[in-house]
């Protein structure tokens, strides 16, 4: 098989000692990483300054890392940020918690892979070593399962019951048959039982609930970070006492988790539920190599210094007491002092100055960017290509729709490329100009083994749209709402639940003795909504054609469920008449028109909508 090293022959596990690797351009140092991962002795963490930085690497990295020979396969892992502000009345995402919860299962029994983490998250402690192994449970097929104690289970882990299984951490039960969505796995599982005896275990698909392959065997993690159970609940109350003296009767947090009810926030109460917390750094194996990217001590004090200042502006809020930083974060310090257990890489930037350096061959490409306008849009790539005509590249597309686009301006300008479906397949491959689908910012210029990777946001520049998540909901991006500053007061807003209402401003409302922020909405019969800022995700704008007249649901009524059922019914019918549509143009013969590809990308550049 055809493999490309980053590294030269001289390179090797013991060269991972090395304190500085410069010069590598673009994607190379994602490439570089993957082959360190390869004959390092166990697993790789990466280290970001950012969770920018993080989320780019991983996209390179789940590229080049695929593409290994099934004895060389690279795991990649990561460990997601919570994504709030420290000491934050918000709990992260439920598919946030999955997969910290899922590399914090593998990590401890790693022999090789990759972890991708950014400074913020390795600040943060972590439940013990133990949690997250003494509160799985495996289900297999012909076990013997209790649903109802499971179902206890399932509560007291963190679990909510639900009646369709879409998102991590949800299970619902209907007579027989069991859907739960594991914290740490891809996809839902259906338990289907005859008696108390698991029949069959299958995934299937959250969106369509449709069944798909049987497996023989799940594993279910805690569904939660710490543990809400009969013990740690105890464990709780009775730390929490000996830390705060306050009337624990006007604290809702206390009052909360004493009725097993997991507080937003109750993330930044970990220490009161454990005798003693853990950090990353226990989790990862002794033979573990540390790669470092970015100014780490300066993003590491900066988040420090966020850390302190929110401890302190939240000490005004005599009903929800915090702990201290020291209990729940990291210092920078600290974390240095855990890297130099450990073989250390640090990527930089720049020329190499240290004597322990090295310097890759890597090259940085040129400017290549089309430009419709001219004649020829693409004249520096081709200028380029021949003058490096003893040059292998690979172009790489955002999709394969992007692709088939990509391709297809190229070949009118005489540039044409052989498909591949992987950077592995394109090793292998004879022809010197290939393309395919990977999701890379930027390219990479391979001078020793004449190997280059050119990106479409490269040739194209910023005409490209590149959605990195996806959101799972249905919702019409352009009626999103995601800042109250799109919000003015008379506006005509939809919430998910309620229907067609009048946006009238923010109040502040004192609930149980705790003062929060929350969106008056009007509806008829001068009906008042009060919608918590947290809730922002379920409005959205009206999109009807004049909002200063939109018809404004009843609240308490079934007018806005009827009309949601009466809107489903009408797009089944459209979709019914769109199939017929196609069903009779697919038999019918059709012609096609030859498109001049550079006509149409100046028409397109200079269209004004």
């Amino acid at each position: 098989m055809t493999t490309i090293d980053i590294f030269s022959p001289r390179l090797n596990s013991n060269s991972l000692q090395s304190n500085r690797w410069h010069e590598l351009h673009g994607s190379a140092r994602s490439l570089a990483i993957s082959s360190a991962a390869k004959v390092s002795a166990g697993p790789l963490l990466l280290l970001c300054d950012n969770n920018e930085t993080a989320e780019q690497l991983k996209r390179e990295l789940r590229y080049f890392c695929a593409q290994t020979s099934q004895e060389q396969q690279i795991e990649l892992f990561s460990f997601p940020d919570w994504e709030t502000l420290p000491y934050d009345n918000f709990s992260p995402h439920q598919d946030i918690i999955s997969d910290r919860l899922n590399t914090l299962y593998h990590l401890p029994h790693q022999e090789k892979g990759i972890l991708v983490v950014s400074m913020s998250s390795l600040m943060h402690r972590l439940a013990p070593t133990q949690y997250v192994v003494g509160n799985s449970l495996d289900l297999q097929v012909g076990a013997e399962l209790d649903t109802a104690k499971l179902r206890k289970d399932l509560l007291s882990a963190g679990y909510q019951s639900v009646d369709s299984v879409y998102e991590h951490g949800e299970f619902a039960v209907r007579g027989s048959i069991m859907d739960i969505f594991p914290m740490g796995s891809a996809t839902p599982y259906r338990i289907d039982l005859v008696g108390d005896e698991i029949e069959t275990l299958r995934s299937f698909d959250a969106e369509t609930q449709r069944s798909m392959g049987q497996v023989q065997q799940i594993r279910l993690l805690p569904g939660r970070e710490f543990p809400l159970n009969a013990r740690g609940i105890t464990k709780f109350r009775s730390r929490f006492r000996e830390q705060f003296d306050i009337d624990l009767r006007t604290c809702p947090l206390y009052q909360d988790v004493s009725e097993g009810i997991s507080s937003p926030g109750l993330e930044y109460y970990l220490p009161l539920f454990f005798e003693e917390l853990a950090s990353l750094f226990d989790y990862l194996p002794a033979n573990t190599s540390i790669c470092k990217i970015g100014d780490l001590s300066t993003t590491g004090s900066d988040f420090w210094q966020d850390i302190k200042s929110r401890y302190e502006d939240r000490q005004i809020d005599k009903y929800r007491p915090i702990v201290p930083p020291g209990d729940i974060f990291l210092s920078v310090d600290e974390v240095f002092a855990q890297l130099k257990q450990y073989p250390q890489i640090e990527i930089a930037t720049g020329p190499a100055s240290a004597a322990q350096a090295y310097d890759f061959a890597t090259a940085q490409l040129p400017p290549l960017s089309s430009d419709p306008k001219q004649a020829e849009p693409f004249k520096a790539l081709e200028a380029f290509i021949a003058r490096h005509e003893d040059h292998r590249i690979l172009f790489c597309a955002e999709s394969a729709g992007r692709r088939e686009t990509l391709q297809g301006l190229l070949q009118s300008a005489g540039i044409l490329c052989h498909t591949v479906t992987s950077w592995q397949e394109f090793l292998e491959a004879d022809e010197p100009l290939c393309i395919n689908v990977a999701p890379l910012d930027e390219g990479l210029w391979l001078r020793q083994q004449k190997i280059m990777l050119i990106s479409e946001a490269q040739l194209l520049g910023g005409k490209i749209a590149q959605r990195r998540r996806r959101s799972k909901a249905t919702t019409n991006s352009d009626f999103v709402i995601k800042h109250l500053s799109e919000l003015h007061i008379g506006d005509a807003v939809v919430h998910f639940e309620h229907g067609v209402g009048r946006y009238l401003g923010l109040q502040t409302l004192d609930i149980e003795q705790q003062a929060a922020e929350y969106l008056t909405l009007e509806y008829a019969s001068a009906a008042k909504l009060y919608v918590p800022v947290a809730s922002l995700h379920l409005i959205s704008r009206y999109s009807g054609a004049e909002a200063s007249s939109a018809p404004l649901n009843h609240l308490g009524t079934e007018q806005w469920q009827n009309s949601k059922r009466k809107a489903a019914e009408k797009i089944h019918d459209v979709a019914v008449e769109l199939l017929e549509i196609y069903a009779q143009r697919a038999a019918k013969k059709g012609f096609r028109y030859d498109c001049d590809n550079i006509d149409y990308q100046r028409f397109a550049s200079e269209f004004p909508f």
